[in-house]
């Protein structure tokens, strides 16, 4: 007999009455973003699969071709649609001169025709989408030379790709520059390395990467398909823009910077192409509510902040604007196409920010204000406002969290019991396990499941085995996902659900997002302040230690301090007996532990002065992430 409690279940008469709620009151004769994301199409990938090194499939276009017509009962029909644009992809004609490859990743690249050759937008995510990229804009025209790569920002679908459309090489010797904003490698450090582990397992809820591709399970990211899984790699940036109003000059092309850190990014910017009149927003406008909170975990980024930067943009760029384009979805032609779409977004956020805060000065918490906040029709009726990525009810709690931190001032909350111990207590006081079942099934008939996923959470947490908790659970976290709007959002349920039936994936030594290439273009600074995260505190609190490295290839030594079951270093010498001198490469891979000491002395990687057992206690001392930790459960 076939065992299908592991398998989706359709959507309940409640979903689907839910969904067809949505239907009948949105406009979806509005057919012009599908003219927007059509137009300008020179080319496709055909077949349109994009294969890496070893022929395993990176991206199949065909495998959303599903996604046509209207939405059935187990998706959210908004976000049907969100979906469909989203499937439409190719090489496209920005304006004679800029040119985008879009539907071949999450993010878009683009290609700004300069004298001798392309300037380069946004390299993508991995290598393998990058080049295939460059194959086709190579048929195109013709193979031409790049003369710079341009990241918008400091999030990895915007720089992980870049070898595979430049080389160490080419950067090396001064052909291709590489420009970023001020603070770009401290930003995507800090993101993509010291809390790149978590962030990884927490994206593989946001992204769906684990679900079945289908209509119950992942169709689209909302802001892009969804994140392919190749070579990401990091180049460091040769040059950085520092202030707005710098005007460079690459291949015969000028452009304008506008910084706007704390935007949708740590560190970022717009630019302006005065020659083709055309201005690149990056990631800071794009054709959904975007996140002041990400929820793979991120810093809360400046909602109030980023509507100033897109109303500085307005005033900086839109007279002298005939296309507005970004990292990510379509373009926008024409003044009054640019203003409504600009003049849209940067109301949205400055909304979210000023309704939050006029709450929160009445006494409302953040749970509480998420529920009042209404978007005025002009804004939240804007295809390009809804809730595909971003949600109103999260990016509410973040502008809290911004200004009150997580802390509502109810004392009762101060110092709450841990998830496990508080759920035991609960689930007691509630009568046991099998008397919250009972009713939550009842709730659960009558469509209640927020409710039921949160009270019976409660049952997991204090009794993981309990299948039939698990399995009530996971039911209710799949409507919530058929219901959802957001792409995200969908994908956290439905991963959770998937996750409650079969259980949290096991899979020792499948280490975080932090690749060895993003480590190495590493300052030693960063390295070793990565290494103090690994550092296992309370084992460290026993040893007192200190020894010095040379940085053979970066000219650089540090003296490295353990004590107090911390790590500390300084950027100079201090005559410490002990002394390695080592590349950074070296570094990393000893302390990632894909190299052990011995082999590195063996091999003349590691040169030592003085005793080798402080930094082998040192090297033993630094943990490795398991990136499957449990999430859904304890």
């Amino acid at each position: 007999m076939t065992d299908n409690s592991a398998l989706p279940k359709p959507a309940t008469v409640a979903t689907a009455k839910a969904n067809q709620d949505v239907a009948d009151s949105l406009n979806f004769t509005d057919l012009a973003d599908f003219e927007r994301a059509r137009r300008g199409l020179i080319s496709q990938i055909d077949p349109p699969t994009i294969a890496g090194p070893a022929g395993n499939i990176i991206w199949d276009v065909t495998r959303y071709d599903f996604i046509e017509g209207d939405a059935p009962a187990s998706v959210n029909p908004s976000l049907w649609r969100q979906a469909q644009l989203n499937n439409i992809h190719g090489l496209f004609e920005v304006v004679p001169g800029i040119y985008q490859v879009r539907g071949y990743d999450i993010s878009n690249i683009s290609f700004i025709r300069g004298e001798t050759g392309w300037i380069v937008v946004d390299p993508l995510t991995v290598a393998e989408t990058a080049a295939a990229a460059r194959a086709l804009i190579d048929e195109a025209f013709g193979v031409l030379p790049i003369h710079a790569v341009i990241y918008t920002h400091s999030h990895a679908d915007h720089y992980g790709g870049i070898r595979g459309i430049v080389t160490d090489e080419e950067i090396a010797s001064g052909e291709v520059r590489v420009i970023a904003p001020d603070g770009f490698l401290e930003a995507a450090i800090s993101e993509n390395v010291t809390a790149g582990p978590a962030m990884t397992r927490r994206a593989m809820y946001m992204y769906g990467v684990l679900l079945p591709v289908g209509a119950q399970g992942h169709i689209d990211a909302g802001l892009g398909k969804t994140i392919p899984i190749g070579n990401r790699g990091l180049i460091a940036p040769t040059e950085l823009i520092i202030e707005s109003g710098t005007v460079l000059e690459i291949d015969g092309v000028p452009i304008e910077f506008q910084l706007t850190p704390g935007t949708e990014a740590p560190s970022e910017m717009n630019f302006y192409f005065p020659s083709f009149r055309a201005v690149c927003m990056a990631e800071n406008c794009v054709a959904t509510l975007h996140n002041v909170y990400t929820p793979r975990g991120a810093e809360i980024r400046d909602s109030l902040g980023w509507s100033k930067y897109i109303d500085d943009a307005i005033d900086l760029f839109l007279s002298r604007s005939d296309v507005a384009f970004a990292s990510h979805h379509w373009p926008r032609w024409g003044t009054d196409d640019i203003a409504a779409y600009l003049g849209g977004q940067r109301d949205i956020y400055r909304y979210i920010h000023d309704e939050t805060m006029r709450l929160a000065n009445h006494g409302y918490t953040a749970t509480e204000i998420a529920e009042m906040v209404k978007l005025p029709s002009a804004i939240g009726d804007e295809w390009f406002n809804r809730d595909y990525y971003g949600t109103v009810n999260h990016n509410v709690k973040a502008v809290y969290q911004r200004y009150l931190g997580w802390f509502d001032a109810n004392p009762a909350h101060l110092f709450e019991l841990p998830p496990v111990e508080a759920a035991v207590k609960v689930i007691e006081y509630m009568g046991g396990a099998d008397a919250v079942l009972t009713r939550a099934r009842t709730d659960f008939d009558r469509g209640e499941y927020r409710w039921v996923a949160q009270v019976v959470n409660h049952v997991v947490f204090a009794d993981p085995g309990n299948t039939q908790a698990r399995q009530l659970q996971a039911d209710a976290l799949e409507q919530l996902g058929y219901q959802s709007e957001s792409g995200p959002w969908r994908s956290f349920y439905l991963t959770a659900a998937q996750e409650l039936r079969n259980g949290t994936p096991s899979l020792p030594g499948v280490r975080g997002a932090v690749s060895l290439d993003v480590m190495r273009a590493m300052t030693p600074e960063m390295v070793l302040d990565n290494c103090a995260v690994k550092l296992n505190g309370p084992l460290a609190a026993a040893h007192d230690l200190s020894f010095e490295i040379d940085f053979t290839d970066r000219g650089e030594v540090r003296t490295v301090f353990l004590s107090n079951g911390t790590l500390r270093h300084r950027p100079f010498s201090i005559g410490v007996a002990n002394k390695f001198a080592l590349t950074l490469e070296t570094f990393v891979n000893l302390t990632s532990k894909t190299m052990t000491l011995d082999d590195a002395k063996t091999s003349g990687a590691l040169v030592a002065t003085g005793e080798s057992g402080e930094f082998e206690t040192f090297l033993g001392l630094l943990e490795q992430f398991d990136v499957f930790f449990a999430i859904i459960e304890p």
